[in-house]
């Protein structure tokens, strides 16, 4: 992903920015005061007033009271949630917010909704060019605040499999490892959560046209997504779709059953 993938959503957040700021100056607060109000330092909001972080909606919404905007702020949420994200993923964003399932399929890096905040960091300083460290915490908070899935009621069904490779990879460190790792422990013993590791012994694959994810959505339409190098292809077709969530049920298939994976990921994290 490269920082120009920002760009549109950055035209928003600064936008909001400036509209927060002129509402900030007319009721006559200092950044100071205002942020005590809202729960955060001056230079936190002055970050949020130059389009340098993107506020939460819950930020958005004590904002708006604390100003007596009138909704002129919130009128702003889903805009500046939406660019949290990158241009390429928004999309499949609104779509995880809707999904009665999820199928995710990983080969290189733990899926986002199963990501410790320490694992992010990692993997979010490691791309090439390196991303602007205020585009690295706007990925964080982004990331952390897609996996309220897992706490959303009626609680969707959520499986993921994962390449061996991936839990093995020790990126960050051994420490981060070791986090990630009793995290994934935690998440599989959620019971609308079903973790599965495709192992490297296994002889036989049909994921080897590499990692995707499918949504089922209420009215039970299913998308497929797929994601490399910094673009995307969300698949709206019906036929396709199916056809990718029939794939998933192969590899699911193939890969170790949710208690068999559990016990490995445990005796990985023994051996680190």
């Amino acid at each position: 992903m490269s920082e120009g993938a920002d760009t549109s959503g950055q035209t928003v957040v600064v936008a909001f920015g400036q509209t927060m700021k002129t509402l900030r100056v007319r009721a006559g607060l200092e950044r100071e005061e205002f942020g005590r109000r809202i729960g955060y330092s001056a230079a936190t909001v002055a970050s949020y007033e130059q389009g340098r972080r993107i506020p939460s909606p819950r930020t958005i919404e004590r904002a708006d009271e604390v100003l007596d905007a009138g909704g002129l702020l919130t009128v702003w949420k889903e805009q500046v949630e939406r660019a949290q994200y990158p241009v390429f993923f928004q999309g499949m964003a609104s779509l995880e917010k809707e999904a009665i399932e999820l199928l995710a399929y990983d080969t290189l890096v733990v899926k986002g909704l199963l990501q410790t905040e320490d694992y992010m960091r990692a993997v979010l300083t490691m791309r090439r060019p390196p991303l602007h460290q205020d585009t690295v915490e706007q990925r964080v908070a982004a990331r952390l605040a897609r996996q309220s899935v897992f706490d959303r009621l009626p609680a969707p069904l959520l499986s993921f499999v994962m390449d061996e490779s991936v839990v093995r990879r020790p990126l960050g460190g051994k420490a981060v490892q070791r986090g990630q790792l009793e995290h994934l422990l935690l998440a599989g013993q959620r019971r609308n959560v079903e973790i599965q590791i495709m192992p490297l012994a296994c002889e036989e694959s049909a994921g080897v046209d590499g990692p995707f994810t499918v949504v089922t959505r209420e009215d039970g339409k299913k998308f497929a997504y797929t994601e490399a190098q910094g673009t995307s292809s969300l698949q709206t077709d019906p036929q396709q779709a199916a056809l990718a969530a029939a794939r998933y049920g192969i590899i699911r298939s193939q890969a170790l059953t949710p208690r068999e994976s559990l016990a490995f990921i445990e005796r990985l994290l023994g051996d680190l």
